[in-house]
């Protein structure tokens, strides 16, 4: 009886999902899933993410996910831009931001004004990678000090995802990293991953990551644009 349980299960988080992706593509919202390890950095590539699109007229919103707590929430306040915090802690404490927390802050976002929506998942490299949430694009946020053997060791992540950030590269001249090898472990488990490398502190590769996902929202064919302000 336990596999049937678990396939309705899943099936109802998949069909909830889908109704989200409806109504991403209604308003003509660019829905991007990050996902990464605690502390690999997502929140503050996040802030500068935000603030370059800022700067080229698009107007962002995040649902913040985590376990507990508001801190995350707290530094993307001087945004000045719409954000839910999802806690997973009265659902038992989920690791991963699940298909019916993104339906409930939807609820609670001004979905007309959004062209971007970022979900900020829990960091984890194992369950969010297993959940659809509507989204138009996952994207694993992989940070130097985690070293070579992360692509190897949850490979899932990086066959679901349709980028990898490469994040802190300002801290590799103090790191025992090699990032040929990096690449080769990324390489075999999805020889056909983006890599794009960003440090959030000195602003290197922002840029680049900006244009590829501005690019990403205007070839998504899933999309209303006709009611997003840059058409």
């Amino acid at each position: 009886m336990k596999i049937p349980i678990v396939r309705n299960v899943l099936e109802e988080s998949d069909a909830l999902a889908r109704r989200n992706h409806e109504r991403f593509a209604e308003h003509g919202i660019y829905a991007v899933n990050m996902m990464s390890s605690p502390g690999a950095g997502k929140t503050t590539l996040l802030i500068k993410t935000i603030t370059e699109l800022k700067s080229r007229g698009f107007r962002c919103g995040v649902i913040e996910g985590d376990i507990t707590s508001t801190i995350d929430s707290e530094r993307l306040m001087p945004l000045a831009i719409p954000v839910v915090q999802a806690n997973t802690s009265p659902f038992g404490g989920d690791c991963h931001v699940g298909s019916h927390l993104v339906a409930s802050a939807l609820e609670m976002l001004p979905l007309t004004d959004l062209d971007f929506l970022f979900i900020e998942n829990i960091g984890n490299l194992v369950c969010p990678a297993e959940f659809y949430l509507g989204e138009h694009l996952k994207v694993v946020v992989l940070s130097t000090p985690e070293g070579e053997d992360k692509p190897l060791k949850y490979p899932l992540m990086f066959r679901e995802c349709r980028l990898c950030l490469v994040s802190k590269i300002d801290l590799l001249p103090h790191l025992d990293v090699n990032m040929m090898t990096l690449r080769n472990h990324i390489e075999q488990v999805n020889g056909e991953l983006p890599i794009l490398m960003v440090s959030a502190k000195t602003g290197t590769g922002v840029t680049t990551w900006v244009d590829w996902l501005e690019n990403a929202r205007r070839t998504e064919p899933a999309l209303n644009l006709e009611l997003s302000s840059d058409s």
